[in-house]
Protein backbone atom coordinates (compact mmCIF):
# COMPACT_ATOMS: atom_id res chain seq x y z
CA UNK A 1 0.00 0.00 0.00
CA UNK A 2 0.94 3.35 -0.97
CA UNK A 3 0.89 5.22 1.95
CA UNK A 4 2.12 8.68 0.96
CA UNK A 5 -0.76 8.71 -1.62
CA UNK A 6 -3.16 7.55 0.76
CA UNK A 7 -2.30 10.73 3.32
CA UNK A 8 -2.09 12.79 0.99
CA UNK A 9 -5.53 11.95 -0.09
CA UNK A 10 -6.61 12.28 3.75
CA UNK A 11 -4.90 15.17 3.86
CA UNK A 12 -6.68 16.85 0.66
CA UNK A 13 -10.13 15.93 1.96
CA UNK A 14 -9.79 16.90 5.43
CA UNK A 15 -8.72 20.64 3.69
CA UNK A 16 -11.99 20.07 1.55
CA UNK A 17 -13.72 19.51 4.46
CA UNK A 18 -12.48 22.56 6.15
CA UNK A 19 -12.70 24.78 3.36
CA UNK A 20 -16.84 24.07 2.76
CA UNK A 21 -17.05 24.24 6.99
CA UNK A 22 -15.22 28.06 6.69
CA UNK A 23 -17.54 28.94 3.53
CA UNK A 24 -20.40 28.02 5.61
CA UNK A 25 -19.31 29.27 8.65
CA UNK A 26 -18.24 32.57 7.54
CA UNK A 27 -20.32 33.72 4.30
CA UNK A 28 -22.99 30.83 4.61
CA UNK A 29 -21.93 29.91 1.45
CA UNK A 30 -21.77 26.42 -0.15
CA UNK A 31 -19.08 25.13 -1.27
CA UNK A 32 -20.23 23.67 -4.77
CA UNK A 33 -17.83 24.07 -7.64
CA UNK A 34 -20.33 24.78 -10.95
CA UNK A 35 -22.19 27.24 -8.58
CA UNK A 36 -19.33 29.00 -7.84
CA UNK A 37 -17.75 28.93 -11.29
CA UNK A 38 -21.27 29.17 -12.99
CA UNK A 39 -21.81 32.62 -11.06
CA UNK A 40 -18.50 34.18 -12.03
CA UNK A 41 -18.91 33.44 -15.73
CA UNK A 42 -22.46 34.03 -16.49
CA UNK A 43 -23.11 36.98 -13.79
CA UNK A 44 -21.75 40.55 -14.05
CA UNK A 45 -19.49 40.79 -11.44
CA UNK A 46 -20.89 41.94 -8.19
CA UNK A 47 -20.37 41.98 -3.68
CA UNK A 48 -19.63 38.75 -4.07
CA UNK A 49 -17.07 38.32 -6.68
CA UNK A 50 -13.81 38.73 -4.58
CA UNK A 51 -14.27 35.44 -2.60
CA UNK A 52 -15.58 33.51 -5.86
CA UNK A 53 -12.20 34.20 -7.43
CA UNK A 54 -10.40 33.63 -4.39
CA UNK A 55 -11.91 30.56 -4.35
CA UNK A 56 -11.15 29.25 -7.73
CA UNK A 57 -7.47 30.93 -7.27
CA UNK A 58 -7.05 28.43 -4.91
CA UNK A 59 -8.71 25.17 -6.62
CA UNK A 60 -5.44 26.22 -8.89
CA UNK A 61 -2.65 26.90 -7.10
CA UNK A 62 -2.86 24.29 -4.71
CA UNK A 63 -1.53 21.56 -6.75
CA UNK A 64 1.07 24.10 -8.33
CA UNK A 65 2.24 24.84 -4.61
CA UNK A 66 2.12 21.07 -4.19
CA UNK A 67 4.00 20.37 -7.11
CA UNK A 68 6.80 23.14 -6.30
CA UNK A 69 7.76 21.50 -2.85
CA UNK A 70 8.17 18.51 -4.64
CA UNK A 71 4.86 16.72 -3.57
CA UNK A 72 4.29 15.69 -7.35
CA UNK A 73 0.64 15.40 -8.56
CA UNK A 74 0.83 11.17 -8.46
CA UNK A 75 1.16 8.71 -11.58
CA UNK A 76 -2.63 9.32 -12.75
CA UNK A 77 -1.79 8.23 -16.18
CA UNK A 78 -0.72 4.90 -15.53
CA UNK A 79 2.76 4.84 -17.17
CA UNK A 80 6.08 5.59 -15.60
CA UNK A 81 7.15 9.43 -15.88
CA UNK A 82 3.83 10.86 -17.26
CA UNK A 83 1.96 12.71 -14.78
CA UNK A 84 -1.48 12.86 -16.99
CA UNK A 85 -1.55 10.77 -19.76
CA UNK A 86 -3.42 11.76 -22.89
CA UNK A 87 -7.32 11.74 -22.99
CA UNK A 88 -8.37 7.86 -24.04
CA UNK A 89 -11.13 8.73 -26.21
CA UNK A 90 -9.74 11.43 -28.11
CA UNK A 91 -10.12 15.47 -27.14
CA UNK A 92 -13.08 15.46 -29.22
CA UNK A 93 -14.48 12.82 -27.27
CA UNK A 94 -12.90 14.83 -24.45
CA UNK A 95 -14.90 18.08 -24.93
CA UNK A 96 -18.36 15.86 -25.36
CA UNK A 97 -17.94 14.59 -21.53
CA UNK A 98 -17.30 18.09 -20.47
CA UNK A 99 -19.70 19.45 -22.32
CA UNK A 100 -22.45 16.72 -20.39
CA UNK A 101 -21.22 17.45 -16.92
CA UNK A 102 -22.09 21.10 -17.75
CA UNK A 103 -25.52 20.27 -18.94
CA UNK A 104 -25.64 17.98 -15.62
CA UNK A 105 -24.75 20.35 -13.23
CA UNK A 106 -27.37 22.74 -14.61
CA UNK A 107 -30.39 19.85 -14.48
CA UNK A 108 -29.01 18.18 -11.32
CA UNK A 109 -28.34 22.12 -9.23
CA UNK A 110 -25.08 21.63 -8.73
CA UNK A 111 -22.20 18.99 -9.00
CA UNK A 112 -20.54 16.28 -6.29
CA UNK A 113 -18.51 18.90 -4.71
CA UNK A 114 -22.12 20.96 -3.68
CA UNK A 115 -24.18 17.67 -3.33
CA UNK A 116 -21.99 15.39 -2.03
CA UNK A 117 -19.49 17.21 0.48
CA UNK A 118 -21.32 19.81 1.17
CA UNK A 119 -25.24 18.65 0.88
CA UNK A 120 -24.64 15.87 2.55
CA UNK A 121 -23.43 17.14 5.62
CA UNK A 122 -26.19 19.40 5.85
CA UNK A 123 -28.54 16.04 5.34
CA UNK A 124 -29.97 17.38 2.33
CA UNK A 125 -32.68 15.31 0.88
CA UNK A 126 -32.08 16.59 -2.83
CA UNK A 127 -28.37 16.16 -2.58
CA UNK A 128 -29.08 12.65 -1.41
CA UNK A 129 -30.86 11.85 -4.19
CA UNK A 130 -28.53 13.47 -6.43
CA UNK A 131 -25.19 12.24 -5.10
CA UNK A 132 -26.70 8.41 -5.15
CA UNK A 133 -27.72 9.43 -8.81
CA UNK A 134 -24.27 10.40 -9.37
CA UNK A 135 -23.25 7.07 -8.27
CA UNK A 136 -25.30 5.04 -10.05
CA UNK A 137 -24.57 6.34 -13.46
CA UNK A 138 -20.75 6.08 -12.61
CA UNK A 139 -21.05 2.23 -12.13
CA UNK A 140 -23.37 2.33 -15.35
CA UNK A 141 -20.86 4.19 -17.05
CA UNK A 142 -17.76 1.81 -16.00
CA UNK A 143 -20.14 -1.57 -16.68
CA UNK A 144 -21.07 -0.20 -19.80
CA UNK A 145 -17.50 0.75 -20.83
CA UNK A 146 -15.62 -2.23 -19.50
CA UNK A 147 -17.76 -5.48 -19.57
CA UNK A 148 -20.54 -4.07 -22.75
CA UNK A 149 -18.16 -2.28 -25.29
CA UNK A 150 -15.15 -3.90 -23.80
CA UNK A 151 -13.10 -0.34 -23.21
CA UNK A 152 -9.97 -0.53 -21.03
CA UNK A 153 -9.83 -2.01 -17.41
Amino acid sequence: MDWTASLQGLAGGILIGLSAVWLMATLGRIAGISGIVGSLVTTLPKGDSAWRVAFVLGLISGPLLLMLLGGGLGNVAGAPGEVVGPPAGGVGLMLVAGLLVGVGTGLGSGCTSGHGVCGLARLSPRSMVATLTFLLCAIVTVYVVRHVIGGAA
